[in-house]
């Protein structure tokens, strides 16, 4: 994640009172063990998408409060999903979202628009839209994280190859002549 966006998230207070009783409770906190995409924690990956949650949602004048909570606890499954688990029936695409649900549900009150956002944060894998503009958003801010946290990554392995620094410095010579 790029370091300007962690400084807006510190120096906005209004999000910051939204979700510091998310992030200050300890099995929330336990987000932090489990990878989510690469190298990226599944708290810091839910974390990112919150603030983006809450920008959009905020600027809309649409439920922010809500969007914000949601997102923070959308991925709450607390396993390691590349693996195997006993007693897990169905792929974790299909499933997650019930389980973080179901997780949140234990440590929060959550309005009904939370509990939708949540469970429906992978459509179209589940099939069903999420009821509300706020859940739309929290699926495609999803979306857009995981892909960023996955390119940042894979580009800078990528780049981390001879054959590819070589090539990458040949093409940008051609360009520059051009």
């Amino acid at each position: 994640m790029k370091q300007y966006i962690k400084d807006l998230m510190k120096k906005d207070k209004e999000f910051q009172d939204i979700i510091y009783p998310l992030i200050t409770n300890e099995t929330v906190k336990q987000m932090k063990n489990f990878r989510q995409h690469y190298e990226t924690s599944c708290f810091e990956h839910c974390y990112t998408v919150a603030y983006y949650c809450y920008m959009i949602c905020k600027k809309y004048h649409l439920d922010y409060h809500s969007a914000t909570r949601a997102a923070m606890l959308h991925d709450l499954f607390l396993y390691d999903w590349r693996k195997r688990q006993d007693g897990r029936k169905g792929l974790h695409a299909f499933t997650h979202g019930k389980t973080a649900c179901e997780n949140a549900c234990k440590l929060f009150d959550l309005n009904e628009k939370e509990k939708d956002m949540i469970i429906k944060h992978m459509w179209p894998v589940t099939i069903e839209l999420p009821k509300s503009f706020e859940g739309l958003i929290l699926t495609f801010v999803d979306k857009y994280c995981a892909m960023s946290e996955s390119f940042e990554v894979l580009q800078s392995r990528l780049f981390m190859k001879k054959a590819f620094r070589y090539a990458y410095l040949f093409l940008s010579l051609i360009i520059i002549k051009i």
